[in-house]
């Protein structure tokens, strides 16, 4: 089961959950309109539609979100939709980096491929800014190379592993 229409969103909503709703009391639930994550009994991730993809996003961010920011409304992190300014777009990159490297991370363990999410639909971005990004998302994919990945992300990406196996 190593590629993307053999691995669907259902079966990682299913091991999602059953890795971490116990341990987390965390479920991640697919079919929303736009992602979002609740903290509550149990905190709720929700991801896009059926997308896979959108499913191991949101995860990432989760993976990356320490205990106070768990217990905030989508982390308490700003968004700005759609038509971001260059700053704007730029402050997105720098704090998405992580995150997508986990993401990427998890497209790995099932095989699939990753490409970068820069989040402003139908903007116009430098591909010098591009390239930047994608380097810092290698240097923090190198960086969990040598010391690992955070501890979720870790038990995530080994699940993922194995289900893939399957």
């Amino acid at each position: 089961m190593s590629s993307l229409e053999a691995f669907d969103a259902h079966q990682l909503t299913r091991l999602f959950n059953s890795v971490f709703a116990v341990s987390d009391k965390t479920a991640l639930i697919g079919n929303a309109a736009e992602p979002y994550y609740q903290p509550g009994s149990p905190h709720r991730i929700y991801f896009r539609s059926d997308y896979l993809r959108s499913a191991l996003h949101e995860v990432a961010h989760w993976c990356v979100a320490g205990a106070r920011r768990r217990r905030l409304p989508d982390y308490g992190y700003w968004y700005s939709s759609d038509g971001r300014n260059a700053d704007q777009q730029q402050a997105f990159f720098a704090v998405e980096a992580r995150p997508q490297a986990i993401e990427r991370c998890f497209c790995g363990a099932i095989g699939i491929p990753f490409s970068p999410s820069i989040d402003n639909v139908g903007a116009q971005i430098e591909d010098q800014h591009l390239r930047c990004f994608e380097a810092r998302i290698q240097e923090r994919c190198d960086q969990f190379a040598r010391a690992g990945l955070p501890p979720r992300a870790a038990r995530f990406v080994t699940a993922l592993r194995s289900m893939s196996q399957l």
